[in-house]
């Protein structure tokens, strides 16, 4: 027996209030960017790979508070941010700097805690420093990785089906990264290459289930030609699919939460993004990109002319 084998559901019929309400998600992140934006210069919280500077995690025997170790290493690296996680005796140390003279900030900022707390009192953990440089560049490296798996995405669907998937999909994966970046700038998560990586796997993910869909739309167009209307055809193209989508969605669902809750503070972040993301992903395959085709191909019909031969699946039915 499959979880929702027999499902009939009227997808299509509730598109406006998907429509609302991803309008409003969407304008509550762009919204978040933009009074971050204001407030702490960057739209985002982005991390030393980006801005460039130097991050070391440390762990005290002994509880100990942000206000002792500012206190000792911001005489030595001015500027330095300190925040706590896990334990009472967990920090992560942020400098801005690269180098603080001709010494690199980190060495400067392990000895000066090893001399007001003495050698044995820690031990530290993740270190990470680059350079300003190194971090703009990776910043625009980041950049064109996105935009290009967006054009690969259109060029791509263009060829597996025709221009009208392309666009729906694109505008569907576009609206998932519009959101999990508005998450991202609202709760301050530290962009870093991780957080790059988590947000081209959710893109990657999205495509995918749209892509299933969109597969089972166009055998359902090809199967049925003119005898069903493109909402029944898509309502039970989704319907079809559907069990497929739930069992990949808590499958990987189920691994990112033990990734988040047994992986450590710097897989954290990572499974976050990814949790909010896939969930959102799901939604649009279902919610967004369907709808949008719909939306398209009554915008922009099919037309035929006598004697033309289309690829299978390509010429859509009449929207009504």
């Amino acid at each position: 027996m499959r979880l929702f084998g027999n499902a009939h559901f009227k997808f299509i019929e509730v598109r406006h209030i998907a429509y609302v309400g991803s309008g409003i998600a969407l304008l509550l992140a762009i919204a978040f960017g933009i009074f971050w934006h204001f407030d702490k210069g960057d739209w985002v919280n982005y991390g030393v790979d980006f801005t460039g500077g130097s991050i070391v995690q440390v762990h005290f025997s002994q509880p100990m508070t942000a206000a002792q170790i500012r206190g000792v290493v911001e005489g030595v690296v001015p500027g330095t941010e300190i925040s706590q996680f896990g334990g009472a005796g967990d920090f992560v140390i942020r400098a801005p700097e690269f180098t603080a003279g001709k010494a690199q900030a980190v060495d400067l900022i392990k000895q000066a805690l090893a001399q007001k707390f003495g050698a044995g009192s820690f031990t530290s953990g993740r270190t990470e420093a680059v350079s300003a440089k190194v971090g703009g560049e990776l910043q625009s490296k980041a950049l064109l990785a996105i935009l290009a798996s967006f054009a690969a995405t259109l060029v791509y669907l263009a060829f597996r089906f025709e221009w009208r998937y392309g666009v729906a999909a694109t505008l569907a994966t576009a609206h998932d990264l519009i959101f999990v970046l508005g998450f991202i700038a609202a709760f301050r998560i530290d962009v870093s290459l991780t957080t790059v990586a988590a947000v081209l796997t959710i893109v990657g993910y999205s495509l995918n289930d749209t892509v299933i869909i969109f597969d089972r739309i166009r055998e359902n167009v090809r199967k049925a030609g003119r005898r069903e209307g493109f909402i029944e055809i898509l309502d039970r193209s989704i319907n079809e699919t559907l069990p497929r989508t739930i069992l990949t969605v808590t499958t990987t669902l189920l691994t990112l939460y033990s990734l988040f809750f047994l992986g450590g503070e710097i897989l954290r972040s990572f499974a976050e993004i990814l949790i909010v993301g896939i969930m959102v992903g799901t939604y649009s395959s279902i919610f967004v990109a369907s709808p949008l085709l719909y939306e398209i191909n009554k915008r922009w019909p099919v037309v035929k002319k006598p004697g033309q031969r289309t690829r299978a699946g390509s010429s859509l039915p009449a929207s009504v």
